[in-house]
């Protein structure tokens, strides 16, 4: 009498005699830290950069339309704090922070350029 080799079943259908482990709690909330954070630095800089482009715009305005470069500079300005609450936000923060203030930055640098 001879005996047949157990089937073997591929490796991507499940195995009901091998259970796949449970995954370790504490592997899950590293992993989704991680992606909090790739997720908030790459929401932060893309709103930075248009933040930037505007404040760059801002100097390329005719000199007798300054009024359009300051109006660019408030825009920065303003997306620059967007920015920053955009990362508070992601990371579940107050937005009430003082963190706000850097989103200033870009804009006040603009004004400064434009007006001197």
């Amino acid at each position: 009498m001879t005996q047949e080799p157990p089937v073997r079943r591929a490796r991507h259908l499940m195995d009901p005699d091998a259970p796949r482990k449970a995954p370790d709690p504490g592997a899950i909330a590293r992993l989704q830290r991680v992606q909090t954070w790739v997720m908030s630095v790459l929401v932060v800089t893309t709103i930075v950069h248009l933040s930037a482009g505007l404040a760059i715009a801002a100097q390329y305005v005719d000199e007798d339309a300054v009024s359009a470069g300051i109006g660019l500079s408030v825009l920065a300005g303003a997306f620059g704090v967007i920015a920053v609450a955009s990362g508070l936000a992601i990371h579940k923060k107050s937005l009430v922070s003082p963190w706000l203030l850097l989103g200033l930055l870009p804009g006040l640098v603009s004004v400064y350029l434009v007006l001197r």
